[in-house]
């Protein structure tokens, strides 16, 4: 029969235990912190080109950037709770490269010190890094591609969405425009009924670049922005991620934007050979599909075939010699696996709602947290390559 043990606090002056040591060997992060350290290390010149040679020593941007992966990872709300966890969490000091006893940093010099890796654009270079990877390379369509896009509600009020040429100075009316009755507090109630608003005439007193829009008919207009993504097919890779205003074209004029700035792997000496992209019935229109083919790629794109105000069929530019062929139905199944990332970086990733705002920093972290998808997919994809 063992003794009772004693219930008491007994700390040890020296801990010789490191944080590599409590992590087990067999950890999902373990896989992922192999990826992102090569990944850095080829970003490295890139790095050093966004920080002077003299001064003090900032945030390492490799410790940075590793810290807003965890973000990703674990739906961190904001940088003030991923310090809190950084404080003692032992498994978020190993992935981050902190010993035991480093101190974290102060919340405010974390933002501050992100804002260089924005400017810098290093989000989109380290997706591009990831991508580039020999083992990486390897489970990549260099043929076949899917497109599409989705909306990130701004971090802006509908009651911030003013006139363009209103008066910006603060009133005791809680910033209620002279022709309404004036009302008390901060947050004053207001009526939008029968008000006439549009991007045209007025714009969000809080982040100028959200834009009022709807997906479709029957929803509710809302500010936000309007993300993209460009899979690849084999395994629903996101091979480039960009983010826009929203308005009607985006998603066509981003589509041909991401086209031209991905390269294949496989296609950088032969640029004649075609590609297919799928995409859902927002796509079909005659110009876009026309731009397509300009570039040697084959719409493989959903024939929006509804019925217009006037009883007529709305015309296809897709026809019998796209879809007689059976990749194009292949390709209108696996596009839909692009809904699964959307999925990923609105609920894990936090960006249903951006916490941020601006075009570039709601852009920034778009692309960092497909790239967040990527890391988490790889591991179980390169252990079945």
């Amino acid at each position: 029969m063992a003794m009772r043990g004693e219930d008491r606090d007994s700390g040890a002056l020296f801990s010789y235990v490191s944080c590599e040591a409590r992590v087990p060997w067999d950890h999902p992060l373990r896989a992922i912190r192999a990826i992102v350290d090569e990944a850095l290390e080829v970003l490295s010149p890139e790095l050093e080109r966004l920080y002077s040679k003299l001064g003090r020593p900032s945030i390492p941007p490799e410790k940075l950037l590793r810290a807003l992966l965890l973000q990703a990872f674990y739906s961190v709300r904001s940088e003030r709770q991923l310090m809190e966890q950084l404080d003692y969490n032992l498994l978020f000091r190993w992935f981050v490269g902190l010993s035991m006893d480093a101190p974290v940093w102060d919340p405010t010099v974390f933002s501050k010190n992100r804002e260089r890796l924005i400017e810098g654009e290093i989000a989109a270079k380290f997706l591009a890094a990831v991508l580039s990877q020999s083992r990486v390379k390897a489970l990549i369509s260099d043929e076949h591609f899917s497109v599409d896009g989705t909306l990130i509600e701004a971090w802006a009020s509908m009651k911030s969405f003013r006139p363009k040429d209103e008066d910006d100075e603060p009133r005791g009316d809680g910033g209620a425009p002279s022709s309404e009755p004036k009302a008390a507090g901060r947050n004053a109630e207001q009526d939008f009924r029968g008000q006439k608003r549009s991007n045209k005439t007025h714009a969000s007193k809080t982040d100028p670049d959200a834009k009022l829009y709807r997906k479709g008919n029957g929803q509710s207009s809302r500010l936000c922005f309007m993300g993209h993504v460009l899979m690849e097919n084999r395994n629903a890779l996101i091979v480039d991620a960009a983010l826009t205003q929203a308005n009607g074209t985006a998603e066509r004029e981003a589509a041909l934007a991401m086209l031209d700035r991905y390269r294949p792997p496989g296609r950088r000496k032969h640029r004649a050979q075609r590609i297919t992209l799928g995409a859902d019935k927002a796509y079909d229109v005659r110009a876009f599909i026309g731009d397509l083919r300009a570039r040697k790629v084959t719409p493989h794109i959903t024939i929006d075939g509804h019925v217009t105000k006037t009883g007529k069929r709305r015309s296809t530019a897709i026809d019998k010699r796209t879809t007689r062929h059976p990749g194009y139905i292949v390709s209108q199944r696996i596009r839909k696996r692009i809904e699964e990332s959307f999925g990923w970086i609105k609920t894990t990733g936090s960006l249903a709602k951006t916490r941020h705002r601006g075009l570039q920093r709601v852009g920034w972290s778009f692309t960092l947290a497909a790239a967040a998808y990527n890391l988490v997919r790889l591991p179980k994809l390169l252990t079945t390559q």
